[in-house]
């Protein structure tokens, strides 16, 4: 690309700035170049060299400036990726509708993810509809464990695991009396609950 433009470029860095303030989330390609009056491809060029250069991370859709990167320390980024029942069990795509930063003091570090709940199989455990749970992505899980499990042809649903040895087989348990058990001979764990977060906007 040609040279950078010194005044374009910190137009860029105080609006991408500016915008996480107010949003906690970078903006897209997009947006950047409607505020600034510039192309797409030259707002990717621009950050893609900004990049190079070592001034900023960019990954494509996360922008990390020297301040953004100084307000996120200490924080993990984990993505939103959808919602998952607390029921029988329903074919859900993964996809990452966005992110957000979670305080490693409160969450820990390793590969979290975010789901939206429904349904009401869960409430026992103090998981109501519209609650978020931060899961951390993992193949395994203890008896005991809330899960976020896969079975076979039916999808992905939220339930307390637990391994029959004897009879070999998996129970997802719900926490509500009015559900029954899910008995499978075996289910993907696609990861762990390890917080709930309450739907602030639950009566």
């Amino acid at each position: 690309m040609r040279s950078r433009d010194p005044e374009k470029t910190r137009q860029l860095i105080r609006f991408i700035d500016s915008y996480y303030d107010a949003y906690r989330h970078t903006p897209s390609i997009r947006e950047i170049a409607e505020h600034i009056s510039m192309t797409k491809s030259s707002v990717h060029n621009y950050l893609s060299a900004l990049r190079d250069e070592g001034i900023i991370d960019f990954d494509g859709r996360m922008i990390v400036t020297e301040k953004i990167n100084d307000e996120i320390a200490g924080y993990n980024r984990a993505g939103v990726v959808g919602s998952v029942p607390c029921g029988l069990p329903a074919l859900e795509q993964e996809c990452v509708e966005g992110y957000v930063n979670l305080p490693i003091s409160l969450f820990g570090g390793g590969d979290l993810f975010v789901l939206h709940t429904y349904g009401d199989s869960m409430t026992g455990a103090g998981i109501d509809p519209g609650d978020i749970v931060v899961v951390r992505k993992k193949p395994y899980a203890e008896n005991g464990d809330i899960v976020v499990a896969y079975v076979e042809g039916e999808g992905n649903t939220l339930k307390r695991y637990y391994r029959d040895e004897k009879n070999r087989h998996v129970i997802l348990h719900p926490e509500n009396d009015r559900y029954e058990d899910i008995v499978v001979q075996d289910c993907a764990i696609q990861g762990v609950v390890i917080k709930i977060i309450k739907d602030a906007n639950a009566s």
